[in-house]
């Protein structure tokens, strides 16, 4: 796989983005230390119902799997793409905590004794801004800070307090002399409860109640605070519903108003599936990335959008402006809970599909020799 992805050119600032990592129910027990398989939905009642789910579907699961059975072919990928920095939206609560959550359809939790599947992929940045980090309560939340703490991992979007919640992930980027700043929020769209969002004094997520464009400028307030010279900065936004190509007016308004205060990419996730792609300004906007990681196979229901395909986000940035210098993006396809290498036949659906999404959007997708899809803007 060596010559998959061709190594950036050193001037360039490279990231990995990533759509929504759910290592909880099902893939934390095929893990080396499945945590308590107890659900609370309304069908489903034992995590490894969708073991079980996925093993019809796709034949069996060595069990347990190593740490980074669920990156697959994902992992060597990223070490040919060079990555300056790696960042995720972590969508699991990474605890032993039983207080689920009564009034949600859905909790994702991971024992925190498999928190080296998650280490695996070295990111420096998790988005814990978004509606599962709080499935197991307050107290399931602190124990996810706790964890990644100790695994030497960085979380945004969430925290202790909402001053917590509100501060950028600081990645440096020694070969450049600059920084990746990463803020965090979610939105209501996406399902957050409103009373999960974090206070002075109480722990939750950083939550913007509406995508006005008062909500913008004091974000953009902020980030300048935290800036120095020569920082790029990204914004992680969980928003959103999780089907459906239609990005909506307010999510689009507000992008533009965070570009054109200064931000150099507005990473956004939610879908299962990946939504349209623009450059606005010479800046990249990610409206949706799908998911990455998760235990959905064999489930059926909106089969049209293929959810078992995936894709991994490289953008190329100039150090300097934060212009977009080339998106390519690696399609995989889930399957035994674990990425591969998408075949030929389904990256080039995927590549059909996102391309006429994005296309009002004034972007095209192709499909290039190596496999790899590339933004045309």
């Amino acid at each position: 796989m060596a010559e998959a992805v061709s190594k950036p050119a050193p001037d360039a600032l490279t990231l990995f983005l990533s759509g929504d990592v759910m290592l909880g129910r099902g893939v934390d027990q095929i893990l080396a230390h499945p945590g308590n398989p107890a659900l609370f939905e309304r069908q489903v009642r034992d995590a490894r119902t969708y073991v079980d789910l996925a093993v019809r579907a796709n034949g069996k699961i060595p069990q347990p799997v190593d740490w980074s059975w669920p990156w697959g072919d994902a992992l060597e990928l990223l070490e040919y793409a060079g990555c300056d920095a790696r960042i995720i939206n972590l969508e699991t609560s990474i605890t032993t905590s039983d207080d689920y959550v009564p009034d949600k359809a859905v909790h994702y939790r991971m024992n925190p004794a498999n928190a080296e599947a998650l280490t695996a992929v070295r990111p420096d940045a998790c988005i814990l801004a978004n509606n599962h980090v709080l499935d197991f309560g307050r107290g399931g939340l602190l124990e996810t800070l706790d964890v990644l703490a100790a695994s030497g991992l960085a979380a945004a979007g969430a925290g202790r307090s909402l001053p917590e919640a509100q501060s950028p992930v600081i990645i440096p980027i020694p070969r450049t002399s600059g920084r990746v700043l990463i803020f965090a929020f979610g939105s209501p769209s996406s399902g957050i409860p409103y009373d999960w969002a974090a206070t002075d004094d109480t722990p939750g997520v950083q939550v913007l109640i509406t995508l006005s464009d008062a909500a913008a400028d004091e974000l953009c307030d902020r980030i300048r605070e935290a800036q120095k010279p020569g920082d790029l900065t990204v914004v992680s936004v969980h928003w959103g519903s999780n089907w459906g190509y239609r990005v909506a007016t307010d999510q689009v308004r507000f992008a533009h108003r965070l570009i054109d205060s200064g931000v150099d990419v507005v990473h956004g996730h939610s879908s299962h599936h990946p939504r349209p792609i623009e450059v606005y300004r010479g800046k990249l906007i990610l409206y949706g990335c799908g998911d990455l990681v998760d235990d959905y196979e064999g489930i059926r229901g909106h089969d049209q959008y293929r959810h078992d395909l995936r894709l991994l986000y490289l953008p190329r940035l100039d150090p300097m402006s934060g212009q977009l210098v080339e998106l390519r993006m690696a399609p995989l396809q889930a399957r035994q809970m674990r990425l591969h290498r998408a075949s030929h036949q389904d990256a080039r659906w995927i590549k059909t599909v996102l391309d006429k999404a994005s296309r009002h959007f004034g972007s095209r997708i192709d499909l290039e020799s190596d496999g790899l899809l590339s933004l045309r803007a």
